[in-house]
């Protein structure tokens, strides 16, 4: 056994930096030959299809200056003084053509980086990922340490020929200080080819006498102890305390596991010794475990790499490349597996006869090909074959008994660093040993990396772990000159793991607990922004309710949804032809429009004009005679004054309509106030102006508000276009109603246009149990308090102010910031709609979710960015479920109305939230459906419904009034 600090570190077994400060630059990293600048996932000669937003992976030509004084100084290296001798085969000696064959040219290196990133984008894909032999398996991890983790975890590891047993304490201190205990057992012998049940007893019980032996009372006492299981072999995880054996190797071939579930099996096994408080959190490999330690003491990690007897990678991709994973938020740690590259025979050319004679005496031959050239379980071999071949072309030991080169195993990765690392060694074996090579593994995963993140440039720490890496000084300098070689948008950086598969095991563990126990904290703040189906089949039997009340001429001025008749009774049916005007007034600027409907379509013309302030807060008579002026001025430009064209107002100001063509004004808003208006008929005040002014080039047929003209535009691209909805600043809706349902209208014959004006629904306390704290807090703050309450919580003007309570609150329960006080949250608006619609952009990777929170001054680290994600979509969501819920009361109460067992019906829509928004009009549609299954629903996206739209109330009108002639 043994505590912290007694086992020798993987630093501490490498050589000093200052041992190899002369093979390094003036910035501290290895010397290299400057290449060219190029984009992200430029391949020197090779294109291959790519998880690309941007477009495919650009094909340049190979820069041969960039290349060459590394060419040159490999091939003085590995050939002698006289690298141009090699050239020619037929001078060339025995060990230059053995030093030939091990050597990979620099151009076939940046191929091979093509063919491993063409493998993992397969190995990502759920359609070819059966196909992929680098199998890019999903390991749940989710985040890496970020230094607040805390607590006692226990690590099991099944080493080779041992089991190793921790016990690491976190104290939350940036993880600088952890306690270590360990205990390593050795493996009794044939266990490994026995039977699965067995390996997993001998496991637990280690287990037990290691817990029996390192517990404290205070440990004892502890509920549940989480335990990290390192399983060095490859996977299926479906979680991360679920992962299925695919297959056994390094020696193992236990019984009844391939297939098997391994923490279940760890688990079961634990239980039967009777260690109830043991559970198993997570099950990893060694490299993911190299990854975790070299992100603690500060330092962010993303990728690990193993360089041992077998050879391995992982890193943080994002996760909604991961199509074999449901989770499609952050970041998710990829296990490649890339020891089965090559499987396929696309490393062939690369694969000497000493490889093959290696492969054929594996106890796996064709398979792990990739590993069998780089894993030091194996590179022995590979220079036993290699001394072999020479030995007998007598260019090597001479006059030398050389049968102990025949057994296998005679010649270990220990033999060869030993020969290499010593000064003197036999020069031409060394020159052998020195060419070992290393293939472009890590280039791949780097240029992957940077592509799928958006990034011109990447920086990234690398942990590295294994026999290689520590026993091998040159590792690092080469490894990391032919990455950069390859991978030029890329700037590793190696930091040694310090016991990667215990010290990290059990980091895994402990942000996994962290991760889970921020979930649930998030899961409460956001439980009551999530509506069932039963909540949301109350709203819309409200709404019904509501409707119901505004329609009835008793229970109309009580009603929170006013129902208000239009007086629009017909939609475009297609013979509309004709010019006509549009006046589309609502704010600062007004529009004209003349828009000519013919048999082939419509066209339109028009023109914005400013109404000056003065004029605004003026006289109502002066404000009209400005219109007009305008609107002369159009009909005067479009050659349109001499004919008498019907007119369509849009006017989005409040109004009592009391005729197609005739409503009261009943407040100005937006800044207007001009005199003399409030409670008189608009279109007459217009007319009145036309008088004044002796103007008789129109005739105003039509007074429309931007709901109905958005449902009169798309009407007459869909004729089964009878509702109109709009989900932008603010929300509302219109739809045709049977007359005799109207009881505010004289008449039962026929069907009107009624505007709902629904964004006051919930105004009279029927919808206060969906308001949740952070909307009171918002409704309170606005000018209007109590009013539009339906509209505060669909609406893009109360949205982003609605995340913004929802974060402030994560904030003070420490789920953010690292429990970092944040002030400019308390700024109001500073988190505009527009930002939930980027946020939630699938496939937007996370640095630019993180960009546009430092544009906001919040300084969020990636785990932040996540969480904010989530928070849009949940407030989102629930604004278009509610939404859905009032269009479901407006289809049903149609289909009833009607008497139909099915209504087919078109909804025309407008408005910036429904169409800007990445998953609102799909989560709108999904829960409109579930709540009106009878009603088969279209949504068709208006065009100009303001303007487009009011001239095609006229055109309607004036086709009724000819066809009544």
């Amino acid at each position: 056994m043994a505590s912290r600090g007694t086992r020798p570190t993987s630093q501490e077994r490498r050589s000093s930096g200052a041992d190899r400060a002369d093979q390094r630059g003036a910035d501290g990293r290895p010397a290299l030959s400057t290449g060219p600048e190029l984009g992200p996932m430029t391949l020197m000669g090779q294109s291959c299809p790519l998880h690309n937003r941007r477009g495919s992976a650009r094909v340049v030509p190979r820069d041969e200056n960039m290349e060459l004084s590394f060419s040159m100084e490999m091939d003085t290296r590995i050939y002698g003084s006289n690298p141009g001798q090699h050239q020619d085969s037929s001078q060339a000696t025995p060990i230059q053509r053995a030093l030939r064959s091990l050597s990979i040219p620099l151009e076939r290196l940046h191929i091979m980086k093509g063919h491993m990133i063409e493998d993992m984008c397969k190995g990502l894909c759920r359609q070819t990922h059966a196909q992929a032999k680098v199998r890019m398996l999903p390991t749940y991890i989710a985040s890496i340490p970020n230094g607040t983790e805390k607590g006692n975890f226990l690590v099991v590891e099944l080493c080779q020929n041992q089991v190793r047993t921790l016990l690491v304490t976190l104290y939350g201190d940036g993880n600088m200080s952890p306690n270590i205990v360990y205990k390593i057992f050795d493996m009794p012998e044939g266990m490994r080819q026995g039977e699965g049940e067995a390996l997993f007893d001998f496991i637990a019980q280690c287990l037990s006498k290691f817990l029996a032996e390192t517990t404290t009372s205070e440990i004892k006492e502890t509920t549940t102890l989480p335990l990290g299981f390192v399983f060095p072999f490859s996977c299926q995880q479906t979680r991360l305390d679920k992962a299925e054996l695919l297959s056994w190797s390094k020696g193992f071939s236990c019984s009844g596991v391939v297939g098997k579930d391994v923490a279940q099996l760890l688990q079961s096994a634990i239980n039967k010794q009777e260690l109830r408080h043991v559970e198993v959190v997570a099950v990893m490999n060694d490299t993911v475990g190299t990854m975790m330690t070299c992100s603690m003491e500060g330092r962010p990690c993303e990728v690990g790499i193993v360089a041992d007897k077998g050879s391995n990678c992982c890193f943080m991709a994002e996760s909604y490349l991961v199509e074999t994973a449901d989770e499609t938020s952050g970041r998710m740690c990829v296990n490649t597996e890339w020891g089965c590259f090559g499987d396929d025979g696309i490393l062939n050319d690369v694969f000497t006869p000493y490889d093959e004679c290696v492969d054929k005496e594996s106890s796996n031959p064709g398979v792990k090909r990739f590993e069998k050239m780089v894993g030091t379980l194996y590179v022995g071999e590979i220079v036993r074959h290699a001394l072999i071949a020479l030995t007998a072309e007598k260019a090597l030991f001479n006059g030398t008994d050389v049968a102990v080169l025949k057994q296998k195993g005679v010649f270990t990765m220990q033999h060869v660093l030993d020969i290499i690392n010593n000064e003197d060694g036999i020069t031409e074996v060394k020159k052998i040993l020195e060419s070992l090579r290393l293939q472009p593994r890590l280039a791949a995963i780097l240029s992957y990396m940077c592509q799928t993140r958006d990034l011109e440039t990447l920086t990234v720490n690398v942990g590295v772990e294994g026999e290689l890496y520590t026993g091998y000084p040159r590792f690092e300098e080469i490894l990391l000159s032919v990455s950069r070689l390859l991978a030029p948008e890329c700037m590793p950086t190696l930091l040694p793991s310090r016991d990667g598969s215990g010290r990290g095991a059990a980091m895994v563990t402990a942000v996994a607990l962290r991760l889970a126990a921020q979930s649930r904290a998030v899961d409460e703040v956001l439980a009551p922004l999530r509506l069932s189906r039963a909540d949301l089949e109350k709203v819309q039997a409200l709404m019904r309710q509501e409707m119901d009340r505004g329609l009835c001429k008793e229970t109309n001025p009580t009603a929170s949804v006013r129902m208000l008749p239009t007086y629009v009774t017909h939609t475009p049916d297609g013979t509309e032809r004709g010019d006509f005007l549009a006046l589309d007034l609502g704010g600062t600027n007004f529009r004209v429009l003349v828009v000519r409907v013919t048999e082939e379509g419509i066209t339109m013309a028009s023109e914005i004009y400013v109404i000056p302030a003065t004029i605004m807060q003026g006289t109502g008579e002066a404000l009209f005679d400005h219109i007009l002026d305008c609107i002369i001025d159009f009909q005067m430009k479009q050659n349109l004054v001499t004919q008498m064209l019907p007119l369509g107002f849009t006017f989005s100001f409040p109004c009592q309509q009391v005729g197609l063509d005739k409503a009261l004004l009943l407040t100005w808003t937006k800044g207007f106030s001009a005199s003399g208006c409030v409670g008189k008929d608009v279109v007459q005040l217009l007319r009145d102006a036309a008088k004044r002014k002796q103007h008789l080039g129109m005739q105003v047929v039509a007074l429309v508000n931007d709901t109905v003209g958005t449902m009169m535009a798309c009407g007459y691209d869909d004729p089964k276009c009878e509702i109109g909805l709009i989900v932008g600043t603010g929300t509302n809706a219109c739809y045709m109603e049977e007359m005799k349902n109207v009881g505010t209208v004289e008449g039962d014959q026929g069907r009107m246009c009624i505007n709902m004006e629904w964004g006051a629904f919930g105004d009279n306390g029927c919808l206060d149990h969906l308001f949740t704290q952070f909307d009171k807090v918002v409704d309170e703050t606005t000018i209007n308090p109590g009013k539009q309450r339906f509209e505060k919580l669909i609406s893009g003007m109360y949205l982003g102010e609605i995340v913004r309570q929802i974060l402030m609150a994560m904030v003070e329960k420490q789920l953010l910031f690292k429990g970092r006080p944040c002030p400019k949250l308390q700024t109001r608006n500073i988190f505009q709609t527009k930002f939930l619609s980027t946020i939630e952009l699938n496939g937007l990777a996370l640095r630019q979710i993180r960009a546009i929170l430092n544009e906001l001054e919040l300084d969020a680290s990636f785990e932040d960015s996540v969480l904010m994600r989530e928070v849009c979509q949940a407030v989102s969501l629930r604004a278009a479920q509610l939404c859905a819920a009032g269009l479901a009361a407006v289809v049903e109460k149609m289909r009833e109305s009607r008497g139909l067992d099915q209504l087919s019906v078109t909804v025309g829509v407008d408005g910036t939230l429904y169409k800007l928004h990445p998953c609102f009009s799909d989560n709108l549609q999904k829960t409109l459906k579930d709540l009106a299954p009878k009603c088969n629903v279209t949504f068709l996206l208006s065009e100009d419904g303001s303007g487009k739209g009011a001239a095609l109330v006229a055109a309607v009108a004036d086709r009724a009034a000819n066809a009544a002639k």
